[in-house]
C-alpha cells in the first residue's frame, strides 16, 4: 500500500496480516465471529494479522488459514495465500491441486508417533506373514498342502514287518492296467521311486478313479487311509495296501508288485502283528 506525503509517494510495508486485518474491520468483523466461520483457532488468527510467525503451525497449514480468512473477507486467497508462503520464509510453492476441504485444526491432525506405530506395525504384520509363507515355522509348502487336506496322513506311517516265508510260486503276467478307485473322500500322492516325478497329487471322491500310466517305471504310492482305496489290476482287485488309518508311503503300484500281494503267503506277511513306524 502507498501512502502519500506531500507530493511524493512513500512506500510503506503492508504485510498480509495487516490487509487481512483491514479488510475485516472494514465489514465490522471480530477474530471471534472469523475463527467460527472458518474453523481456524482465534490464536492463530491473531498470529496471522500480527505477523507473529513463530506462533503459528507448519507452513501448509498457515497458508491454509490465511486462504481461508481470505475467503471470508472477500481478498483474493490465492495472491495473499503465496505472498504469506513467502513471508514466512516458504519461497514459491509448488504447483498443487487446491484441497477441497477447509483448514482443519492441526491437533486434529494424527502425530508423527502414531504414523510411525502403523508404518512398523505394518511393516511387522508384512514380515510374518513372509516367514509364515517360506515354511520356517511349519515345515515346507508341499507339507502344508497335506496337512490342509480332507485327510492328511500322520507320520507314523507302518509297514507290514516281514517274516520268513516260504518262496512265492511263479506269479502270472499282469492282464489290465493298475486302477485306484476311492471308495471314501482321500487324499493320495503318486509319484516315481525317489520321490519324483509326482504323477498325481490330490483329493478323490468317493467313486473317482486313476489309472496309472502305462509309461510309469517304478510307481510309488503315499496316503493316510489306505482302507478307504480299492486298487485293482485288470479284474483282479488286490487286498488292502495298508492298515485302516495308518499312513503308507512308499507302496510299489506296479503290477507284478500289486499281484504277489494275492499270494497266500503275501496274505500271511500282511495280517502279522507287529508293526514298526517309519523313522
Amino acid at each position: 500500500m502507498n501512502e502519500t506525503a506531500g507530493d511524493f509517494a512513500v512506500d510503506a510495508p503492508f504485510t498480509v496480516g495487516a490487509r487481512l486485518a483491514e479488510a475485516r474491520k472494514a465489514q465490522s468483523l471480530d477474530l471471534a465471529d472469523i475463527a467460527q466461520r472458518t474453523r481456524v483457532p482465534l490464536r492463530h488468527l491473531e498470529a496471522i494479522e500480527a505477523g507473529d510467525y513463530a506462533a503459528l503451525p507448519a507452513i501448509p497449514y498457515s497458508v491454509g488459514f490465511v486462504r481461508a480468512f481470505a475467503q471470508i473477507v472477500g481478498l483474493d486467497s490465492s495472491t495473499l495465500a503465496r505472498e504469506f508462503r513467502e513471508e514466512m520464509g516458504g519461497g514459491a510453492p509448488e504447483r498443487v491441486i487446491p484441497e477441497p476441504f477447509e483448514p482443519a485444526d492441526p491437533a486434529r491432525v494424527p502425530s508423527r508417533f502414531l504414523v510411525t506405530v502403523a508404518i512398523v506395525l505394518a511393516l511387522v504384520l508384512g514380515g510374518a506373514y513372509t516367514l509364515w509363507r517360506s515354511g520356517i515355522f511349519g515345515g515346507s509348502s508341499g507339507d502344508r498342502a497335506e496337512a490342509g487336506s480332507s485327510t492328511p496322513p500322520v507320520e507314523t506311517a507302518a509297514r507290514p514287518a516281514t517274516a520268513p516265508v516260504e518262496p512265492a510260486a511263479p506269479i502270472a503276467a499282469a492282464a489290465g492296467p493298475v486302477v485306484i478307485t476311492a471308495l471314501e473322500p482321500v487324499w493320495v500322492r503318486v509319484y516315481e521311486a525317489g520321490g519324483t516325478p509326482r504323477l498325481v497329487e490330490k483329493n478323490m471322491a468317493v467313486g473317482e478313479t486313476w489309472t496309472v500310466p502305462a509309461t510309469a517305471v517304478d510307481p510309488q504310492i503315499l496316503t493316510g487311509r489306505p482302507q478307504a482305496l480299492r486298487v485293482t489290476v485288470g479284474a483282479t482287485v488286490i487286498p488292502p495296501l495298508g492298515a485302516p488309518e495308518r499312513t503308507i508311503r512308499d507302496v510299489s503300484l506296479k503290477a507284478d508288485a500289486l499281484l504277489a500281494r494275492t499270494t497266500p503267503q503275501a496274505a500271511t506277511t500282511a495280517t502279522a502283528p507287529a508293526v514298526q513306524p517309519i523313522p
